[in-house]
């Protein structure tokens, strides 16, 4: 009586080894397309993706990984998904990561400190070639763990004054003024702020803007309204409703967001507030909706794709062991004037 072996975990399985006979090339070949497929002819690179459609290859990262002590995976941790700055910044990332074969671990942290860190750790795990974070304001737990990691790191939406990391954003303070600065030389006098969220960028926006209005002498810290909550059209709307009800005088508002502000119009219609006349608007992103309100408002145009290509591009740059001139990258912003101005 015959005994029959057991069957091998991974009899059946395609390997890369099948992919280039099929193709008739070398297996590093084939995985030089998968891994890094800017560096392979573009008709070759056709035929090993047809040829792993067609056999139903997967890649193995793991073993990749293993043997060449690099895992293609960047972890990339941002506050929100349902904000559009975020999603703005991931496709920035992810277009230039799909060039160099890298792929994203994407963590979003609810703009905690705390869910920032437990994620660090957790995705840490999976060893990351780089790290790609928002903003430059993290616990001293995820500063140590960055530091005794030694992974090189990306900080985005914000530049860093100097260190070993790497940094991609613009002046949050300085964006800020200039929306400040810019309702002033409107020849508007009673100027409000509205923040929400109120996470460390917000913050520092909103103070860029109160420096301008305190350097004209115009800051009247009754004319602000802070809250945690979310950022939202309704809540925007609501806000201002609530601003003008206390402060009937007042003849503008800075809001730290485009969401918040848009709402702001449309109640300013509902209110038969005229805008800019009785009442000037400045938001913050310059978000795609912004174009088209009636009328159209005025706002900070951020470059958020580019900051996050820019920031992938760093990381890339620095994992090819090619020297980094420009460690610290400020793209800087756009007033846009429109016509809540």
């Amino acid at each position: 009586m015959s005994v029959r072996k057991p069957r091998s975990p991974h009899a059946g399985r395609v390997t890369m080894q099948d992919v280039a006979r099929r193709v008739g090339v070398s297996a590093i070949t084939v995985s030089r397309a998968l891994r890094t497929p800017d560096k392979v002819a573009e008709a070759l690179r056709l035929r090993i993706a047809q040829a792993c459609e067609e056999l139903g290859y997967v890649p193995n990262h793991a073993a990749s990984a293993l043997a060449s002590a690099r895992s293609q995976t960047i972890v990339v941790l941002i506050p929100s998904l349902s904000n559009v700055v975020f999603v703005d910044i991931l496709a920035g990332i992810k277009e230039v990561l799909d060039r160099h074969g890298y792929h994203m671990l994407i963590g979003v942290t609810g703009y905690g400190p705390d869910e920032e860190e437990g994620l660090l750790r957790k995705y840490l795990q999976h060893s990351p070639d780089g790290l790609i974070l928002t903003g430059i304001d993290h616990s001293p737990s995820v500063w140590e763990l960055l530091r005794a990691r030694g992974l090189p790191t990306v900080h985005t939406i914000e530049t860093l004054d100097g260190g070993e990391h790497m940094s991609v954003g613009f002046s949050q303070f300085d964006s800020g003024y200039a929306a400040g600065r810019h309702l002033v030389e409107r020849g508007c006098r009673r100027i409000g702020i509205v923040g929400a969220q109120l996470d460390p960028r917000s913050l520092r926006r909103c103070e860029g803007c109160r420096q301008a209005l305190r350097d004209a002498g115009l800051y009247d810290a009754a004319l602000e309204i802070m809250t945690p909550e979310k950022s939202s059209i309704g809540l925007g709307a609501s806000l201002l409703q609530d601003l003008h009800a206390a402060h009937p005088d007042c003849d503008a508002v800075f809001f730290c967001n485009d969401d918040l502000a848009q709402g702001a119009v449309f109640q300013c219609g509902r209110l038969g507030l005229a805008v800019p006349q009785r009442m000037a608007i400045v938001g913050f992103h310059d978000l795609a909706g912004s174009a088209w309100t009636t009328p159209p408002l005025s706002t900070i145009a951020t470059p958020r794709y580019q900051i996050g290509a820019a920031a992938a591009g760093l990381l890339m740059r620095h994992l090819a062991g090619e020297a980094v001139a420009e460690r610290h990258v400020d793209l800087g912003f756009t007033l846009v004037q429109r016509e809540t101005s």
